[in-house]
């Protein structure tokens, strides 16, 4: 790597927020996705129970996980059990300190935070999207009903494929976001899935966050 590619890696590292930080703006709303409206016949599905994941073994059934990719921009995300495949838009903070959103004009669109790691580095990655708009479900209006074991593919401006595989998914409470347990690094290359669920009003919206929990598993 050259002087001045170690540099701007060094900057785009200095750059990112602390998980403290990042903790604390989704639990203040990841209203994230501000504009999903709830109001369809049968809402967004709910994780079960039996998917959450174990905090004994935050890994899974992993036994090693793949080395860790270097930095690259993301290009799409697949999830094949939902029929999830999206391009994927950088998205940062808002001027108001909130995680942003892609645009919701869009509904297939998701978004990865670049305040965090690329998806394949080590740490703990997030992609996030709006569950619906106000035409009808969108990207990740799905989430809620994978299971442990199926797959998410993110596809990298690098030509490499970082495929993920889903250890837990939950609905957590905005205001009792679990910011650590979230985001913190296991020690290898972690994603995390995010759109809004849980109950909802016309008042103030979704009152939760559904998010999967997913580790590299291969390669391609």
């Amino acid at each position: 790597m050259s002087a001045s590619e170690l540099a701007e890696e060094e900057e785009r590292r200095r750059k990112r927020a602390p998980w403290g930080v990042i903790a604390l703006v989704l639990l203040t709303g990841l209203a994230l996705i501000r504009n999903g409206s709830g109001e369809f016949d049968v809402g967004p599905p709910q994780p079960a129970s039996a998917a959450a994941a174990d905090s004994r073994t935050p890994g899974g059934t992993f036994v090693k996980s793949p080395d860790a990719l270097p930095y690259s921009v993301v290009d799409r995300v697949r999830i094949p059990a939902i029929r999830v495949d999206a391009p994927v838009t950088p998205v940062g903070l808002d001027i108001d300190g909130w995680v942003d959103a892609p645009p919701p004009d869009d509904p297939n669109l998701a978004g990865w935070f670049t305040g965090a790691v690329s998806p394949g580095e080590k740490g703990t990655a997030v992609i996030v999207g709006h569950v619906d708009n106000m035409r009808g479900p969108a990207v990740f209006y799905g989430l809620g009903a994978l299971k442990k074991g199926n797959k998410v593919e993110v596809l990298r401006k690098d030509g490499k494929t970082a495929v993920f595989e889903i250890y837990g998914i939950e609905v957590f409470a905005k205001s009792n976001f679990p910011g650590d347990r979230v985001y913190n690094s296991k020690g290898a290359p972690e994603l995390r899935v995010i759109t809004c669920g849980g109950g909802f009003s016309k008042q103030h919206g979704y009152d939760g966050n559904v998010v999967v929990f997913a580790r590299l598993s291969e390669v391609r």
